[in-house]
């Protein structure tokens, strides 16, 4: 028998997956990602998107051709601008050994970032088992140059 405590009833728990259905819409973030166009040069590579603080797409990240070899932080710097582009940073290098780890030797490189507390330090990442870690600015380590690129989707 249907009664009028029922009805309410029911109409309460309906209610109540309104709700939690229109709170599950407003909470839902959609991150939309432009149709780009990167161009390349010979020997670079596409090592991926890098996400903004605010967590949507802010830059994409190039690798250039050429590596150094047993080289200090300073000319790993050096060798980086005269490939025209810069050491990668550290969440840069992570993206590189996700995404491009078969162009790289299974070695330290290093990272354009210095250690906040340690001036005469630098990071590097390891292409071999992925940690990064700290090393003195005169010890020899390999190094890549990137470029970034953050152009505006076309119109």
């Amino acid at each position: 028998m249907i009664t009028i405590e029922a009805i309410k009833s029911e109409q309460t728990k309906l209610a109540e997956m309104i709700a939690r259905f229109e709170a599950q819409i407003q909470s839902k973030r959609i991150v939309t990602i432009p149709r780009i166009e990167i161009e390349l040069h010979d020997g670079e590579h596409y090592a991926g998107i890098l996400l903004g603080k605010d967590g949507t797409p802010d830059q994409h990240l190039i690798l250039l051709p050429g590596e150094a070899e047993s080289v200090n932080w300073q000319d790993a710097k050096d060798f980086s601008a005269k490939a025209g582009g810069e050491l990668p940073t550290r969440r840069e290098q992570a993206l590189l050994y996700a995404n491009l780890k078969e162009q790289f030797q299974e070695n330290y490189y290093w990272s354009g970032e210095q250690h906040a507390a340690y001036s005469g330090y630098a990071w590097c990442q390891s292409f071999d088992y992925g940690d990064q870690d700290i090393i003195s600015k005169s010890d020899k380590l390999r190094a890549r140059a990137v470029r970034r690129s953050n152009r505006a989707p076309p119109c």
